[in-house]
């Protein structure tokens, strides 16, 4: 539950945003109410209507806000070269880092069907597809990563690279005996994104 003071420095609509991300990142979306979610934001279910149509509306809208900002970077001077995607690499960790549960959210989705997202993340998912294409060719046009990179190839690797640290986070840290902290996801996204970048390069630059 938030604090008094959040709630007041918070607009309506991002309270409710907040809430959803709080309620079904816990609980199956069909056991959230809507009556729940007005709840906890501290407003009227009368509001979600207003804001959203409906419940799922403030889902799909919790999806999209969560992972617009990783969309919004393919289309931002970030990779103009293969030197940004340590940077990529940072902004996504920190992003599921703050949210913990998403990860796993997104997986039962996509692979158990839970909730009624499973449309919007495709269309997504396909939005990120599409600019990390045009991203790619852009940089072998310049001569940046090797004529030879599959767009889709390096999709899924940085999906690989990407995801599963967050996903089982509580796995790794409990293995580790540490906590991933700011500086140890730092230094990971460090990591992964130059060994990902090495991947691009021409065979003759490696």
């Amino acid at each position: 539950m938030f604090c008094m003071s959040e709630l007041n420095n918070k607009t309506v609509q991002q309270r409710l945003i907040d809430a959803a991300m709080q309620c079904f990142l816990i609980d199956d979306y069909h056991r959230v109410t809507t009556r729940q979610l007005a709840a906890v934001a501290n407003t009227s279910v009368s509001m979600i209507r207003y804001y959203f149509g409906n419940k799922e509306g403030l889902y799909e809208e919790m999806i999209r806000s969560t992972l617009q900002p990783l969309l919004d970077v393919l289309d931002s001077s970030l990779l103009t070269s293969a030197d940004g995607f340590p940077d990529y690499f940072r902004i996504y960790y920190h992003t599921m880092r703050a949210n913990p549960r998403f990860p796993a959210l997104i997986l039962k989705v996509l692979a158990l069907n839970h909730g009624p997202g499973k449309r919007f993340i495709f269309q997504l998912l396909e939005r990120g597809r599409h600019r990390g294409r045009e991203r790619i060719n852009k940089l072998k046009e310049h001569k940046l990563i090797s004529h030879e990179v599959d767009p889709d190839v390096v999709r899924i690797a940085f999906v690989s690279l990407a995801m599963m640290p967050m996903l089982i986070k509580p796995v790794f840290e409990k293995q580790m005996e540490r906590e991933m902290d700011e500086a140890f996801i730092n230094q990971l996204a460090a990591f992964c994104g130059q060994l990902f970048s090495a991947g691009l390069l021409p065979a003759n630059e490696k």
